[in-house]
């Protein structure tokens, strides 16, 4: 029930808050060109990761990800891919539909997807780098799932939370994450009632300065 209520009180934030609150935090966590590759909803969830490498030899195997689809269990999972080949597929439409029969909440790519068509056409949220159509088959491979993965400069670890929507993805430490969403909480609270200010007539010079930004630090401690 808790990590549930963490993640309904994620949701409700944006990229730029929770970005903003691990910036205080002196966390990593943001990335960069990690964006939505159709018009698709926000996602927010629990990180189950996979790290693909490039294929050395000929021998047929497991297509890549089809396992860590097939484990999964639970309804508030986001497949996180990292390790792919520049302009090379690790994401496609037949996967997408995999992950949708079983609740996955959505896919981030460091790196490219086909049949982007296809995932809008059944609602599945995709984020990544691009869109490519050159198939994964014999180039890449799956090597490993569920451990500690580097995703556009970003360690992330199995469980931990990621969120993204139109600006991007930002991915929280789990063992963090309850700071996070307060500290977000607090920000956002605090943007609002600047975004009113400046409405209502009073200075943007003097409600954006540095010091009306310092006094959530005053707030947090």
């Amino acid at each position: 029930m808790i990590n549930k209520s963490l993640l309904d009180r994620l949701a409700a934030l944006d990229t730029n808050t929770v970005s903003d609150a691990l910036d205080f935090l002196g966390l990593p966590g943001a990335t960069v060109g990690l964006r939505p590759l159709w018009n698709c909803p926000k996602i927010v969830g629990r990180a189950s990761t996979v790290l693909l490498a490039p294929k050395s030899d000929n021998v047929p195997t497991v297509h890549l990800i089809t396992p860590v689809v097939e484990q999964i269990d639970s309804d508030d999972r986001v497949l996180v891919i990292a390790g792919g080949i520049e302009g090379i597929s690790c994401w496609g439409d037949i996967l997408a539909n995999a992950a949708a029969s079983k609740k996955v909440r959505g896919t981030v790519i460091d790196g490219f997807s086909r049949d982007i068509d296809g995932s809008e056409s059944i609602g599945y949220p995709v984020y990544g780098r691009g869109v490519t159509m050159i198939s994964a088959r014999n180039r890449v491979v799956q090597i490993d799932a569920a451990v500690t993965i580097n995703v556009a400069g970003v360690d992330v670890s199995e469980n931990d939370y990621v969120i993204a929507d139109t600006c991007g993805t930002v991915f929280v430490p789990s063992a963090y994450i309850e700071k996070v969403v307060d500290l977000g909480e607090r920000i956002a609270r605090r943007q609002d009632g600047m975004v009113e200010a400046v409405r209502s007539g009073r200075s943007v010079a003097e409600v954006m300065h540095d010091t009306q930004f310092e006094a959530i630090h005053v707030e947090h401690a």
